[in-house]
C-alpha cells in the first residue's frame, strides 16, 4: 500500500512539473486549460472532468475545457445563487458530492446537470473564488479515495493561479467581448425557460393562450423601435413573459367568467401584481427591473392604475412599455366577456387614452413596428398575419393622430 501511495505521489509531482512550463508558455489559454485538466485527470484517476471559470454579475460558472464526458454543451454554463457562491467560497479543498449535497454548491438552472459531477474543488486565490474543477466518474466507477483528493487539491492551487493570471492579463476589450458572448448564451437559456413559464402561466386563461408570449414579443418590438440596447430589450421580453406570473394564485373560474367581476373578485384579480412581485423578487435574474415591471404593469400615467397608483414618470420606461404591450394584446385577444378588437381599432383606442394613460413614445414605437409588418420589412413579423388588417397608409394616419394629441394634450412623460 505504501508503494502504491508513493507511486501516486510521484505522478502528482510529475504533473506539477509538467504544469510549470504550461502555465508560462505563450499560447492560447484554452490550450493551457487542456494541459491543466489532463494533469488533474491523471492525478485523481478521473474519467471525466470540467474546468470552470467564475464570473460575477451575473454569478456564473463557465466551462473553459471539458474532457471525458460523452455529451456536454460548449460552453457549459451554471448560474449560481448567492448561497452557492457562499458555499463554494467557504469550502476548503475537494468535496465529494451526493444527491443531498449537489444543490448546496451548484444550481440546476444552467445547461448542464450538476448530478454529472461526483467531486468538485473550488479554485480560490487569496480567498476569492475564480473557478471550479468538477470531476465526473472515476476509472472503474471507483470512489475517490483520500490520496486522490490530496493530489486533486495540490494541483487545484496551480490551476487557480493560472486562471487568475489569465483574467488579469486580458485586455478590457477581451473582457467586454467575452462578457457579451456569455451574457448572450445565458439569455438564451433564460429565454427557453421563461417561454416555458409563460406558457404555463397562460394555462389558466381559457381563451387567451399565448398572451404572455405575445406581450413579451410586443415589448421586445417596442424596445427595438426605440433603439434600446440588446440587454434592455432582452429584459423587456423576459418581463413580458413573466408579467402575469401572479395569476397562478388566482381562482381559475374568474378567467372564464362572462359577467363583470364583483368587488371581491376584482381585488383577487388585481392582487396578481403583488403576488407576482413577491414571486420574482426571490429569483436572481440578469435583469434587475423584472420585479418592478411585474408589480407595476397595470399602473397608468394618470394615477388610475394599481397596485400603487403611480403617476407618469414614477413609472420607469420599461414598466410603461410592458403596460402598453399588455393592454394592446388584451384588446386584440378574445375574452369571455367580449370579442377581440381589430389592430386598427385597438390602436385608435390607445391613441385616445394617450398621453394620459399610456406613454406616447412607446405607442409610437409600437406603430413603427406595425407599419413595418404592413410593408413586409420586419425580419420577424410582430403581428400574427391573421390579425394584421392595416395598410401602411392606415398606420401613417394613426401616427399623425397621435402626434396631434401629443401636441395638444399635456403629457405625463418625458
Amino acid at each position: 500500500m505504501q508503494g502504491a501511495n508513493l507511486k501516486k505521489l510521484l505522478k502528482t509531482v510529475e504533473a506539477l512539473a509538467d504544469l510549470g512550463p504550461a502555465l508560462t508558455a505563450d499560447r492560447d489559454f484554452r490550450d493551457t486549460a487542456r494541459v491543466m485538466l489532463a494533469a488533474v485527470i491523471e492525478a485523481s484517476g478521473a474519467r471525466e472532468a470540467v474546468l470552470f471559470s467564475f464570473g460575477e454579475r451575473p454569478s456564473l460558472l463557465t466551462s473553459i475545457d471539458a474532457q471525458g464526458f460523452a455529451l456536454l454543451p460548449e460552453p457549459s454554463l451554471i448560474p449560481l445563487l448567492p448561497r452557492h457562491v457562499h458555499s463554494l467560497t467557504a469550502t476548503a479543498g475537494p468535496v465529494l458530492l451526493t444527491s443531498a449535497t449537489h444543490d448546496s454548491f451548484l444550481s440546476s438552472n444552467g445547461n448542464v446537470a450538476p448530478e454529472l459531477f461526483k467531486c468538485i474543488c473550488p479554485l480560490k486565490v487569496r480567498g476569492k473564488l475564480v473557478g471550479v474543477i468538477a470531476l465526473g466518474r472515476r476509472l472503474g466507477d471507483a470512489f475517490y479515495e483520500e490520496d486522490a483528493l490530496d493530489a486533486f487539491e495540490m494541483l487545484s492551487h496551480y490551476v487557480a493561479l493560472a486562471i487568475q493570471n489569465h483574467n488579469l492579463s486580458r485586455t478590457l476589450a477581451d473582457r467586454v467581448s467575452e462578457n457579451l458572448r456569455l451574457l448572450a448564451s445565458l439569455h438564451g437559456f433564460y429565454d427557453n425557460a421563461l417561454e416555458a413559464f409563460a406558457t404555463a402561466i397562460d394555462v389558466k386563461h381559457v381563451n387567451i393562450h399565448g398572451h404572455s408570449l405575445r406581450v413579451g414579443r410586443y415589448a421586445q418590438a417596442i424596445g427595438e423601435a426605440l433603439g434600446m440596447d440588446p440587454s434592455a430589450v432582452a429584459s423587456l421580453r423576459s418581463a413580458g413573459y413573466l408579467h402575469d406570473i401572479g395569476k397562478v394564485a388566482v381562482d381559475k373560474r374568474l378567467f372564464g367568467k362572462t359577467s363583470q367581476l364583483d368587488a371581491q373578485e376584482s381585488r383577487e384579480m388585481r392582487d396578481h401584481t403583488v403576488v407576482g412581485h413577491q414571486i420574482v423578487s426571490h429569483v436572481q435574474f440578469p435583469w434587475p427591473q423584472i420585479p418592478e415591471i411585474v408589480r407595476w404593469h397595470h399602473e397608468r400615467g394618470d394615477g388610475s392604475g394599481y397596485p400603487d397608483g403611480l403617476h407618469g414618470n414614477e413609472m420607469p420606461q420599461a414598466v410603461r412599455i410592458v403596460a402598453l404591450a399588455d393592454t394592446f394584446d388584451a384588446m386584440t385577444s378574445e375574452r369571455p366577456y367580449r370579442e377581440r378588437l381589430s389592430v386598427g381599432v385597438a390602436l385608435q383606442e390607445l391613441i385616445r387614452m394617450s398621453p394620459q394613460k399610456y406613454d406616447p413614445q412607446a405607442l409610437q414605437a409600437l406603430m413603427i413596428q406595425v407599419r413595418r409588418d404592413a410593408v413586409g420589412t420586419n425580419r420577424i413579423p410582430v403581428m400574427e398575419s391573421t390579425v394584421m388588417n392595416l395598410s401602411a397608409t392606415d398606420v401613417d394616419q394613426l401616427a399623425a393622430t397621435l402626434q396631434h394629441r401629443i401636441s395638444q394634450e399635456k403629457t405625463f412623460y418625458t
